[in-house]
């Protein structure tokens, strides 16, 4: 089976994370899913292991810094970009619900960010996939374009990291770019990401809040995990031999779990999103890529 055979070949570590999707994508556009079901299911908590696992590879004093000055750039971009999202939503006439998890998931994570709201938002099956794919489409994007203008902008690695982890949508996404871009690109995308995926759990209070919904709060534990991973490699010096390894697991992790997503994506899922919620999507997103990328460059956010 190909599917089986381009899995084998993530696993293998032969391939780059932007590979990997490409792979995913070039499977997703022309066959039919055999697995799509435990395909989303695995990428979701593979997703998290891997993260874990890139956690054996960072210091701990460069998470914190990386963290703490990221985290008003993170809570500005968050608030624009859910109000921008509400604007956009009303003038284009999306529907709400599917609006906002939208606008919730380029603000905050992307897939894990509607996931964690669309319980609370009391969000239909048909919601929830139109936002997820707008999500996923655009995400697929990111993770191939971004390189390129990092490249070609001559963007420093610090740059780089901030602003994948201000303007793509999903975490994998973020590791993938940065981890191309280089190990200081890496550190700072992964951990600014982190921290503004913990912005899930005040958003989702606050939505509860409003909605005077009863729905469990899911809280992203596998960030304190990745944390406690960087206290291990930065002072728990005698496991030291084995936090290369489980970091490599961390990059085959991710890029499997990229393959994953990438075989998930298809026409199908394109036209079940519509126009008018990509349209959105899209536009957000732009503003967002576009307005974080000026700014950084200017210097007004910077590390």
């Amino acid at each position: 089976m190909l599917f089986i055979a381009g899995l084998i070949l993530a696993v293998s570590g032969r391939l780059s994370p932007p590979v990997a999707l490409a792979l995913g994508l070039a499977y997703g556009f022309t066959f039919d899913h055999p697995f799509v079901a435990h395909a989303r299911h695995g990428a979701k908590w593979l997703l998290q292991l891997s993260v874990v696992g890139l956690g054996f590879g960072m210091n701990l004093h460069q998470v914190i810094e990386a963290g703490r000055s990221g985290f008003l750039y993170t809570a500005c971009s968050i608030t624009i970009a859910l109000l921008l999202g509400w604007s956009l939503g009303k003038l284009l006439q999306v529907k709400k619900t599917t609006s906002f998890l939208i606008s919730a998931g380029t603000a905050i994570c992307g897939g894990s960010a509607i996931a964690a709201i669309s319980p609370i938002t009391d969000a239909d099956e048909g919601e929830i996939a139109v936002s997820l794919g707008t999500v996923f489409i655009l995400n697929s994007v990111a993770l191939l374009l971004f390189p390129l203008i990092g490249n070609r902008l001559h963007m420093s690695q610090t740059q780089f990291g901030l602003w994948s982890a201000l303007a793509i949508h999903d975490t994998s996404s973020v590791v993938g770019a940065t981890a191309k871009f280089g190990a200081l690109a890496l550190a700072v995308g992964t951990t600014v990401k982190l921290a503004r995926a913990l912005w899930i759990v005040p958003l989702s209070l606050g939505t509860a809040a409003i909605k005077k919904s009863g729905a469990r709060i899911r809280l992203p534990w596998f960030i304190l995990f990745f944390f406690l991973a960087a206290v291990a490699n930065t002072y728990l010096h005698a496991l030291r031999p084995a936090y290369p390894w489980l970091k490599q697991l961390g990059i085959v992790g991710l890029t499997v779990t990229l393959y994953l997503i990438g075989t998930d994506l298809s026409m199908k899922n394109i036209r079940q999103v519509g126009a008018r919620p990509l349209l959105q999507g899209i536009l957000l997103w732009i503003v967002v890529a576009c307005g974080s990328l000026l700014l950084i460059r200017a210097g007004w956010i910077h590390l």
